[in-house]
């Protein structure tokens, strides 16, 4: 009755043989962004906030969000819009059945995260 061999064989899938795959790792990413977005938006309502408040609260909020590192965070932010964009259209073409082989809804994968990249490059030039 009992399994001798139990404490021999590997779980399934083992950390050491799993090798996570695009369309999983673009997945977290996409939960990822949305949530950074969250708080990238409580800080814009922050600083709308502070804008109608009084001119101290938006002169400290303006400081912060127009420093070097409210820059980074912003252009973050900008490239997890563009990024959840770009996979929320690719769920829509999921969502139509097409596209979901191996091969194609890796290449979505890629066009995600490569087109994210661009389009963030070109609203920061064109801005």
């Amino acid at each position: 009755m009992a399994d001798v061999n139990r404490g021999n064989r590997p779980l399934s899938p083992h950390i050491s043989i799993y090798r996570p795959q695009l369309t999983s790792i673009t997945s977290i990413l996409t939960r990822v962004t949305g949530n950074a977005l969250l708080i990238t938006t409580l800080l814009v309502v922050w600083w709308f906030l502070a804008a109608a408040s009084s001119p101290e609260a938006f002169a400290t909020a303006n400081g912060i969000l127009t420093s070097w590192f409210g820059d980074l965070v912003m252009t973050l932010s900008l490239l997890g819009i563009w990024y959840h964009t770009l996979a929320g259209i690719r769920h829509l073409i999921w969502d139509t059945g097409s596209m979901l082989e191996i091969g194609r809804a890796e290449m979505l994968g890629w066009i995600c995260l490569g087109g994210s990249v661009v389009l963030t490059i070109l609203t920061i030039l064109i801005v």
